[in-house]
């Protein structure tokens, strides 16, 4: 019996989403669990599963289409099997073409399939190019070898912003990406209708950071601890106690969130998305680093393949701009979530310890708190319980 392929919701607030690409063609063979197709969302370029087996019969949706979500974007049925479509017509017609690079992405797309040189297609697959993304030179807009260099030249060198802002100021406008857009809407939303309180502990980090040496002397590459690793590690230890900044408000109730999956902010030219680390209480240090690494690199190209479980379940966020050398700041709160940290940089710098002047490296942490889920005494109590835990971090290894 033939199975309908939805467009699947990969966040709370996605409405839509455009199909970047089909990996596989109409007439493939497909399995349970083996992706189809890549997705753009306003976050990042998603991989869609396919829930059952069986032959690709047909594919509505064709690249650079934006349709909404819960839409019929492919039929998957038995070998043989005469499937009826007449309700998934409406896929092409609703879908916007007014876009000149969409446009220009669909006449080159034809049956849903990207008009590309094999040698075009080699590079592309070996450097992890979506093709989708690039716009042919060649006869009738096939996508050559130059084509693909070029792209790559770019991505490798990419425009600085300032060059853009320069052009802003001249009167040029500049599109909002996908990403920037999504950040706008959540951003307003989350600062007009969400009352922010703050509070602000500094962390001296001598022992943590002492601790964070002696483990990478002795790890594989990719088990080595960051600093952000080890904030994350405490406060998913935290968070178990405090279970209130684990929570999402639902009008007039709060809910507890049952997992502590913790969303690291990750800046990429085109904006800042949140990819989530699950059940971060549950892991150790090197599996924090492990999965942490893992998910970074993931989401910071779009070239990347994303899984839909990177971006969704998050219920606290840290935003860390202590790479920046920022040495204090505040962040907005990402709903539904009740609560973000946000981390500075470790500074090194003079404190008083028993009437004497000690150098160490402070950090100073600033906790951002729906004020209708929690007070101040109690953020202020979390973020002692944080503070206690990082400047005693081997309890971070035991337990």
């Amino acid at each position: 019996m033939a199975t309908n392929v939805l467009l699947p919701a990969l966040g709370f607030d996605m409405t839509s989403g455009a199909v970047a690409r089909w990996l596989k063609r109409e007439g493939d063979l497909v399995n349970a669990g083996e992706a189809i197709a890549e997705v753009d969302t306003e976050k990042a370029t998603v991989e869609i599963q396919s829930f059952a087996s069986g032959i690709l019969q047909k594919i509505l949706a064709q690249p650079g289409q934006n349709v909404p979500v819960g839409t019929v974007i492919a039929i998957i049925g038995a070998a043989g099997e005469v499937v009826n479509v007449p309700a998934m017509q409406t896929v092409a017609a609703t879908s916007s073409a007014t876009n000149p690079v969409e446009e220009k992405a669909r006449e080159q797309k034809g049956d849903g399939w990207i008009k590309a040189s094999p040698v075009a297609r080699k590079i592309a697959q070996v450097e992890n190019v979506n093709l989708a993304e690039i716009v042919g030179t060649g006869p009738g807009g096939r996508i050559v070898e130059k084509d693909v260099k070029e792209f790559l030249a770019r991505r490798a060198s990419p425009t600085p912003p300032s060059t853009a802002l320069r052009s802003a100021q001249e009167g040029e406008p500049i599109a909002l990406t996908r990403i920037r857009q999504a950040i706008a809407r959540r951003m307003t939303e989350s600062k007009t209708t969400i009352p922010h309180f703050y509070v602000t502990f500094e962390i001296n980090m001598t022992e943590a950071l002492r601790m964070r040496e002696q483990l990478n002397a002795l790890a594989k590459d990719d088990e080595k601890i960051s600093v952000n690793d080890l904030i994350v590690a405490a406060v998913a230890r935290t968070l178990t106690k405090w279970r209130m900044f684990n929570a999402s408000l639902r009008g007039d109730k709060l809910e507890l969130h049952a997992a502590i999956n913790i969303g690291i902010a990750v800046a990429r030219e085109d904006g800042l998305i949140t990819p989530v680390l699950h059940d971060a209480d549950k892991k150790s240090l090197k599996e924090l680093a492990r999965a942490s690494r893992a998910l970074a690199e993931r989401t910071r190209a779009n070239t990347l393949r994303v899984r839909p479980e990177d971006l969704t379940g998050g219920t606290f966020t840290i935003s860390n701009l202590g790479m920046f050398g920022v040495e204090e700041f505040s962040a907005i709160i990402n709903p539904p979530e009740a609560a973000i940290l946000a981390v500075s940089a470790v500074i090194k710098k003079p404190i008083v310890v028993n009437d004497q002047v000690q150098i160490a490296q402070m950090l100073k942490a600033t906790l951002s708190v729906d004020h209708r889920v929690a007070d101040g005494a109690q953020a202020a109590q979390m973020m002692r319980d944080l503070k206690i835990l990082l400047e005693n971090p081997v309890n971070l290894l035991v337990g």
